[in-house]
């Protein structure tokens, strides 16, 4: 798939992740320094909400967006926001923007995430843009890599998708 950040075109790294998939487990970074463990959401849907940094406006409106979405989808959805920022700026995002109904880890430790989910810009070591749904039993549902990494996500399809499976 080809990936522009900017228009200018982009390589992934890692294999992309495909509807049908189990969903690999990872580890990353919680805003605590903390180890987060994809394995603490296992028996609930996921949403794993993906964003190059927090910092930016098309990344706050889709970290803010899913945030207020998972209040109304209840505790059978848990939504995980991943970039690479380091933890103390998500942490500072987190306050600011109010974001308490969903968790957002880093990758920048390890970079599991956008390597297991094929996310990873190579030239820049920032995740590109998209979202993966997985269901209660690990199975990947629906996935969306942004063309155009300074694009939105398709929150309309993404919530469809989350809804048709509670």
């Amino acid at each position: 798939m080809k990936v522009t950040f900017g228009g200018n075109e982009v390589n992934l790294v890692g294999k992309q992740i495909q509807v049908g998939d189990m969903a690999p487990d990872f580890k990353a970074v919680n805003l605590d320094l903390s180890e987060f463990d994809s394995k603490i959401n296992q028996g609930k849907i996921v949403v794993y909400s993906i964003v190059p940094s927090v910092d930016t406006g098309v990344c706050s409106i889709q970290t803010t967006t899913f945030n207020q979405e998972a209040q109304e989808l209840g505790d059978q959805v848990q939504v995980v926001t991943v970039s690479v920022d380091l933890p103390f700026a998500q942490e500072r995002f987190c306050s600011v923007k109010g974001i308490d109904n969903s968790t957002v880890v880093s990758d920048y430790r390890w970079k599991e995430f956008g390597n297991k989910y094929g996310f990873l810009i190579d030239e820049l070591q920032l995740l590109s843009r998209g979202v993966v749904i997985v269901d209660r039993q690990g199975k990947v549902q629906y996935v969306e890599y942004v063309s155009e990494v300074t694009n939105e996500v398709n929150f309309d399809k993404a919530l469809e998708v989350v809804k048709s499976l509670i």
